[in-house]
């Protein structure tokens, strides 16, 4: 055993994130860590990661049979343990080189950087991994699925006995996971034990040997991953049995509300076509999702569409028949469209800021009279959209930074609600939350259509895309490659047409 977590309890105040919890891991193993936003899996990490130090909590960590008392993130690091987060922590302007030994750079005659020999150690590691990168590439010219690669093996360059991945997957495209997974069970033929936490469970069950689940920052039980079963770690996350995973209650579509007829835009940088000859209506009442592989355009068109992005080169796009081209996002979200963003942490959200803050930075027009905010309106609706959405939190005071996931895209969902549009754009509404919050967003989505209201669902995810859509739309390279109804969807289509062969 290389790790055990004994009896842990960790309290913040007004709230006990973990509660008891007992974990150990393997020599060479993978052992995944399941639970819904705000189980307590992320305080977990920081309290492995020595983000939290030694005496801040009760219980206490061994490595490799040693009791572990870490103040610092360097202490944990010296342990063995190396944490890759979701949001990477790369330096964009450095090379892969310099960013895989920063803080580390070998030196020649004590002062100098040896920068030949930091290039062949980075080449020699990569070539270990059998990770085809150049170590003198700047890490911005790479994609999202390279920048996690290079982010393992800085971790690796440290000697780490412990890797523990935070949601490795969210933005990685089909064949980069795949890259990633083979890599992990390479490491775990090296003896590199590693802790996976992802909230997609084909991933958990293809790549992990055990499984624990943390439900209310408590222990709900490890099982060995041939020995339960995906509906038996949802029934242990949630607390109850989830019969259907995508609850889509379809609703009769009334009028058209929004209508793309062989809409074109360009990059306002490059020049160049990014969508191509996109047509569509919206009614009310009614889920359009669109899918597509990565780079298909399909952040590009609702960002269009929105006013937020690309120069409009021909087609019309119309909002309750009244044009929408070349208006400012501020003006079309008085128009009735709104949009919350596939990046909730950099787009859709202050995370230094307070719920209520962000929940009224979109409609404030509402309750602004004579140039000053009337405060007592603002509290009382703010609290209204904060208990119908069920954001766990203390108030509407606590900061949004703190909050998990699922929590942070419903105050994302609860500010563009604010808004009282006719049309919502969700881009990606449950990457990285997990499957509870996931079921409580579909709700949100059939109470709106219900209301009348009509929702855009951009989805990675095919069974998704099926489950809540009444209609799809697929986009290849910028253009339509195929539309579905609900019942004509199948993912082998879906990934047809994505792939531009739709027949």
């Amino acid at each position: 055993m290389i790790l055990k977590a004994q009896n842990i309890t960790k309290r913040f105040p007004g709230v006990t994130a973990l509660k008891d919890v007992s974990f150990d891991l393997q020599e060479g193993e993978i052992h995944a860590l399941c639970g819904e936003n705000g189980a307590g899996k992320s305080t977990l990490i920081k309290l492995l990661s020595g983000i939290h130090p030694h005496g801040s909590y009760e219980g206490s960590f061994e490595v490799s049979g040693v009791e572990a008392k870490f103040s610092t993130i360097k202490d944990a690091e010296t342990a063995g343990i190396a944490v890759i987060y979701q949001e990477l922590a790369l330096v964009e302007e450095m090379t892969v080189a310099e960013n895989i030994f920063l803080g580390r750079e070998p030196r020649r005659w004590g002062a100098f950087i040896d920068w030949p020999r930091m290039h062949q150690e980075a080449q020699a590691l990569l070539q270990r991994f059998k990770v085809d990168l150049d170590p003198a590439a700047p890490v911005r010219t790479l994609g999202v699925g390279q920048k996690q690669l290079v982010e393992i093996i800085k971790a690796l360059a440290k000697n780490s006995k412990i890797l523990i991945l935070d949601e490795p997957t969210a933005a990685l495209a089909e064949h980069e996971v795949l890259i990633l997974l083979d890599i992990l069970r390479d490491l775990r033929q090296r003896g590199i034990a590693s802790i996976y936490i992802s909230h997609k469970l084909d991933e958990v069950f293809g790549i992990s040997d055990r499984i624990t689940v943390l439900r209310d920052g408590s222990t709900v039980g490890t099982k060995n991953a041939t020995e339960t079963s995906k509906a038996e770690v949802i029934r242990q996350m949630v607390g109850r049995e989830i019969g259907d995973l995508f609850p889509r209650r379809s609703t009769q579509p009334g009028e058209v509300i929004l209508r793309a007829d062989s809409l074109t835009a360009a990059d306002d940088e490059t020049g160049r076509a990014r969508l191509q000859n996109i047509s569509f209506e919206l009614r009310a009442g009614e889920v359009l999702g669109i899918g597509g592989l990565m780079g298909a355009g399909r952040t590009e068109l609702l960002m269009h569409l929105f006013g937020a992005w690309g120069r409009h080169v021909s087609g019309s796009v119309e909002l309750k028949g009244s044009p929408l081209s070349g208006l400012t996002p501020e003006t079309i979200i008085q128009r009735g469209l709104v949009l919350a963003s596939e990046d909730r942490r950099r787009y859709g959200l202050h995370l230094e800021q307070s719920i209520g803050f962000n929940l009224s930075l979109s409609s404030l027009s509402s309750i602004t009279r004579g140039g000053f905010i009337q405060r007592n309106a603002e509290v009382r609706r703010n609290q209204d959209i904060f208990s119908s959405l069920r954001v766990k939190a203390t108030g509407l005071e606590s900061v949004v930074g703190k909050l998990s996931g699922g929590n942070q895209q419903k105050v994302v969902l609860g500010k563009a609600l604010l808004t009282e549009p006719s049309v919502i754009m969700l881009d990606e509404p449950t990457r990285g939350i997990d499957v509870g919050a996931k079921l409580e967003i579909y709700e949100i989505i059939n109470q709106l259509t219900a209301a009348g209201k009509a929702v855009i669902l951009v989805s990675s995810e095919l069974p998704e895309l099926i489950g809540m859509s009444d209609r799809i739309l697929m986009l290849n390279e910028g253009r339509i490659g195929g539309s579905f109804t609900r019942s004509e969807a199948t993912q082998e289509k879906l990934m047809a047409a994505a792939m531009g062969h739709a027949g």
